[in-house]
C-alpha cells in the first residue's frame, strides 16, 4: 500500500536527492542546450519502428490519499508551493519534438518541474530522455507508449500502455546510471505518476491505474498551450488561476509554440507573489492530494467531445489530436 503522510513544505524541499557526483560534471552545457530543429514534427519511417517493450512489474497498488484522479494538493496556510507539469506525447506514425527552450529555461532558473513522456516519445529521443533522468531538477512520469484515447479501454490495454512505459522509463534509469553516476538514477522513483492521454478517463480505468501501482496526475490549472497559442493567453489561463498547491499542465514536445516565451514571464511573477516551483513527488509530501473519481480538463464530463470524436484505443487511428480542451478566453 502506498501511503502520502502531509509534512511542511521546507522539509519536503530540504529533502532533494543529494548528488554523488554533479549533474554539471556530466554532461556538457553545449550538448544539452536544445535545437530549435528539435520542435518540429516529423513523419515516422521504417528506421523508427520501435516495437512496444513487455511490461514492467506493476507496483504495490495505491490506495488512501494517492488513490483517484489527483487534481492538486491541499497545503499548509503561508505555504505556496506549485508544481509545472510538462507532456511530452507521442504517436505512432509521428516523431514528436523536443522543446529544449523550455528545458533551457528551467534549468537556467533552476525551476524543478515534472515531466510526462509517452514511451514512444522515450524510445525516439534516448539522448535527450538520458539527460532528462539524469538531472535531479526533473521528475519523468509515465503518459502511455500510444497516447491512444484510453477513456473505454479494457483494463489489460491500459495495464499494457503503463506497463511498457514504466520499462522504457526503467531503461533510461538505467543509461542514465551509466552515462552519469549520480543518486537520483540510481534510484527507484519513491511514486509511479501518470497521466491519461487527452486528460480522459473513467472511474474504472483510474481504478486499474492505481491497482497497478501507478498514481494518477490531473491538473487543475489549464495552460492552453497547444498550437500557436499567445504567450499573453497562456500568462492569462495561468497566473490568475495558480494558486497553493496547484499542478499547471504544459507541453514540452514542440505543441506549445510560445511555452517558453510565456514562462519567461509566469516563473517570475509567481516567484514575485511568492510561489515556490516543485517536482510532483516534493508536492505530494507538502500537504493532502485532491483526488477526483473520474478524469476532466476542467469540469467534469468535459472530455465527452473527444471520448465520442475518438474511437477506443484498438479501433484508434493514429494521429496528433490535441491533448487538452482551449480554456475559456484562451484565443
Amino acid at each position: 500500500m502506498i501511503a502520502v503522510a502531509a509534512t511542511s513544505f521546507a522539509a519536503a524541499v530540504a529533502a532533494r536527492p543529494a548528488l554523488a557526483k554533479s549533474f554539471a560534471d556530466c554532461f556538457d552545457p553545449a550538448e544539452l542546450a536544445g535545437l530549435p530543429a528539435e520542435r518540429a514534427k516529423r513523419p515516422a519511417t521504417a528506421a523508427d519502428a520501435i516495437p512496444q517493450p513487455p511490461s514492467a512489474p506493476s507496483g504495490p497498488p495505491v490506495t488512501g490519499a494517492l488513490a483517484g484522479i489527483i487534481r492538486r494538493v491541499d497545503v499548509a496556510s503561508g505555504d505556496k508551493p506549485i508544481a509545472l507539469t510538462f507532456d511530452l506525447c507521442q504517436t505512432p506514425g509521428v516523431i514528436a519534438g523536443y522543446d529544449g527552450a523550455i528545458i533551457d529555461y528551467l534549468r537556467a532558473q533552476s525551476v524543478p518541474a515534472t515531466l510526462f513522456p509517452g514511451g514512444l516519445w522515450l524510445a525516439t529521443h534516448r539522448k535527450r530522455a538520458i539527460e532528462l533522468m539524469s538531472d535531479p531538477l526533473f521528475l519523468l512520469g509515465n503518459h502511455s507508449w500510444t497516447h491512444h484515447d484510453l477513456h473505454s479501454a479494457p483494463a489489460a490495454t491500459v495495464t499494457g500502455e503503463i506497463g511498457s512505459t514504466e520499462a522504457e522509463l526503467a531503461a533510461v534509469r538505467q543509461a542514465a546510471r551509466s552515462a552519469c553516476a549520480i543518486v537520483k538514477p540510481r534510484e527507484k522513483p519513491r511514486y509511479r505518476f501518470f497521466r491519461f492521454p487527452f486528460g480522459s478517463c473513467a472511474p474504472e480505468g483510474a481504478a486499474v491505474a492505481n491497482a497497478v501501482g501507478a498514481v494518477v496526475i490531473q491538473w487543475d490549472v489549464v495552460s492552453g498551450d497547444p498550437d500557436g497559442t499567445s504567450a499573453a493567453t497562456i500568462e492569462r489561463n495561468v497566473i490568475p488561476r495558480v494558486k497553493p498547491g496547484s499542478i499547471v499542465v504544459m507541453h514540452a514536445n514542440g505543441r506549445g509554440t510560445h511555452t517558453a516565451q510565456a514562462l519567461a514571464t509566469i516563473i517570475p511573477k509567481l516567484q514575485a507573489e511568492g510561489y515556490q516551483f516543485v517536482r510532483l513527488d516534493q508536492l505530494m509530501a507538502a500537504g493532502r492530494p485532491v483526488a477526483a473519481t473520474s478524469c476532466y480538463v476542467e469540469h467534469p464530463g468535459d472530455t465527452v467531445r473527444y471520448d465520442e470524436g475518438l474511437p477506443s484505443h484498438a479501433a484508434r487511428a493514429p494521429s496528433d489530436a490535441p491533448m487538452v480542451l482551449t480554456p475559456p478566453g484562451a484565443s
